[in-house]
């Protein structure tokens, strides 16, 4: 315990494709306080962790929480790490190739930092974890759902956070769109996610930044057939050249591709189709909740981009959504702007868990 007001301080780290963000939360009964925030950029583990002890300033976390993208078949709640769950954690990589690795290798890093320290993994795929099977079974045959081929969704713990920031102004119909360089749509009703746009990877749903999203099946096996691509060549299409970096040739980054947008056709056409894409996304998750109370955007581009949320809603008007219904006469959908905090998310977990009985210690 770094403090001595009967919190509990808990390290959040959250990893993401070139930088880490850290967080320390004081942790109690009546809520988390966010007592440190920064990012650090870098690949070598021991001197990211300098940079964050120095920045807790000798404070010991008592807990280090680890946001974990995708944790199999098995692991949807938050979870002490030992030998077992890491073995778990290992074989879940399957499933988020681009995440899962990086994650475990930082879970290692951190066990070997703190090693007296309880380290947590708290899934992203956990709000969705009881998914309605309309929702999580995809159309394949029944026996791959024995393997762990179903519908997870991820950014739970983005939509964790902005439910919780709701509180009692939580509408019974909410659709959550995540935007920054991975994106989703999920539908929530009265605090449950009942639907969402990925699927059994984050690389599915939403055109995002060099991610595909959903495409027709018969491209990647065209790609086998007559590129002669393998496994690792297909992925390393869809999820790293695709997007708005491969429509644009240019960026997946909306801020470059606004600045080119003016002069360069590709560049316009990635910021439209990237944002007919949430449109559309949207509306399906207004069929699912048959129709919306709310819409929040979040995430780097939901907060930060009022062009592309204005293109958004614009598509939506049909549906009654206005970019400025923050107030409306019962017949439109109110659109607000939250900035999602997972790092809190991921703390409210921990302390749960470790102040249960039977939890970690």
């Amino acid at each position: 315990m770094g403090v001595s007001t009967g919190r509990t301080d808990i390290l959040t780290l959250n990893e993401g494709s070139s930088s880490l963000k850290f967080g320390l939360y004081a942790a109690g009964p009546d809520g988390v306080e966010q007592r440190v925030a920064g990012e650090v950029e870098g690949r070598q583990p021991a001197d990211l962790f300098d940079r964050i002890d120095a920045a807790l300033a000798g404070v010991r976390p008592a807990a280090v929480a680890h946001r974990v993208v995708h944790g199999g078949p098995e692991l949807f709640d938050a979870v002490a790490i030992d030998d077992g769950v890491l073995a778990q954690l290992e074989r879940a990589t399957a499933f988020a190739p681009l995440h899962g690795p990086a994650a475990v290798s930082l879970i290692r890093a951190s066990q070997a930092r703190y090693p007296e320290v309880p380290q947590i993994a708290c899934f992203d795929t956990g709000f969705h974890a009881d998914l309605p099977q309309v929702a999580a079974v995809l159309p394949l045959p029944k026996a791959f759902r024995a393997e762990g081929v179903r519908r997870y969704g991820f950014h739970g713990l983005s939509c964790q956070s902005i439910v919780h920031q709701l509180g009692p102004d939580l509408p019974e119909r909410l659709i959550i769109a995540h935007l920054g360089s991975g994106a989703s749509v999920t539908a929530v009703r009265e605090g449950k996610s009942i639907d969402t746009s990925m699927g059994l990877t984050p690389s599915g749903g939403i055109v995002m930044a060099s991610r595909a999203g959903d495409l027709d099946p018969g491209l990647l096996l065209y790609l086998m057939r007559e590129r002669g691509m393998d496994a690792a060549g297909v992925e390393d299409v869809v999820d790293r050249q695709s997007g708005m970096l491969g429509i644009s040739g240019i960026s997946g980054d909306l801020r470059a591709l606004h600045v080119a947008a003016g002069t360069n056709p590709d560049a316009a056409l990635a910021i439209a189709i990237f944002c007919r894409s949430v449109a559309k996304q949207i509306s399906a998750m207004m069929a699912s909740l048959g129709g919306a109370d709310m819409i929040v955007f979040t995430g780097g581009i939901g907060e930060n981009d009022a062009i592309v949320r204005a293109a958004i809603c614009h598509d939506l008007g049909w549906a009654g959504v206005e970019i400025d219904s923050a107030m409306t006469d019962g017949q439109g959908v109110v659109v607000r702007v939250m900035a999602s905090d997972e790092g809190a998310a991921m703390a409210r977990a921990v302390f749960g868990l470790t102040n249960t009985a039977g939890g970690a210690r």
